[in-house]
C-alpha cells in the first residue's frame, strides 16, 4: 500500500506522515526533508531554494526522481510531498490543509534552522504566503498541476484544530473502511 500525504506549509505533513507510518509499520520518506538536505548541501535556506526553483528546474527533477524512485521500488509506504502523489499515481492520496495563521504558529514554532527568515510569528505568515505563491507557480509551469485543488485527492482533511492524533485516526480509518476491508472482501 503506498499512501502519499500533501498538503500546504504548517499543515502537519510530516508528523502525520510519520504517525501513520508508524502506525502501518511502513516505511517512511519525505520529500521536505529532501528537499531541506537539498538546500543544506547548497548552504542556503529553503525559502532560497524554493525561489531558486522556480526558474531552475534541477531541485524539483532531484525531488520528482528521488520519489518515483521510491513509488516504483517500495510496496508499503507513507511519502509526505506537496506533489509526491504526481510521480506515485497509485497511491492512496491525502491532503492536510490549515489555516495560514495556525501554519504560521506552528512553523515559527519549531524554529528550524533551513527558515531563517522565520523570525516572527508575522514574518512567518508572509513567508509561508510567499512560499505557497513559489511553490504554486513552480508547479502551474513545471506540471500544469495545482496541488492544492481537492480533486487530486482521495481524502482531504482540515488540521486547523484538530490534534494530531484524530487527524491520524480520520486518515488510518479512512483507509481501513475504503482500501483493507475491501480488499479483504475480494474488492479493488
Amino acid at each position: 500500500m503506498k499512501i502519499t500525504i500533501s498538503g500546504t506549509p504548517g499543515s502537519g505533513k510530516t508528523t502525520v506522515g510519520k504517525l501513520l507510518a508508524k502506525e502501518l509499520k511502513f516505511n517512511f520518506f519525505s520529500a521536505g526533508e529532501f528537499m531541506r538536505e537539498l538546500a543544506k548541501k547548497k548552504g542556503i535556506s529553503l525559502m532560497e531554494l524554493s525561489k531558486t526553483a522556480v526558474e531552475n528546474r534541477e531541485t524539483d527533477d532531484a525531488i520528482d526522481n528521488w520519489v518515483a524512485a521510491i513509488g516504483e521500488t517500495d510496496e508499503n509506504f507513507v511519502m509526505d510531498g506537496r506533489v509526491a502523489f504526481n510521480f506515485i499515481p497509485e497511491s492512496i492520496k491525502i491532503f492536510l490543509e490549515v489555516s495560514e495563521d495556525e501554519a504560521a504558529r506552528r512553523v515559527y514554532e519549531q524554529l528550524r534552522p533551513d527558515e531563517k527568515e522565520n523570525t516572527s510569528h508575522a514574518a512567518t505568515f508572509e513567508n509561508i504566503k510567499k512560499r505557497k505563491e513559489f511553490e504554486n507557480a513552480r508547479y502551474k509551469k513545471y506540471y500544469n498541476l495545482d496541488y492544492t485543488s481537492p480533486d487530486n485527492y482521495d481524502l482531504v482533511v482540515d488540521t486547523t484544530s484538530m490534534p494530531i492524533e484524530k487527524v491520524v485516526k480520520k486518515i488510518s480509518d479512512f483507509i481501513r473502511h475504503n482500501y483493507t476491508d475491501k480488499k479483504a472482501k475480494g474488492g479493488k
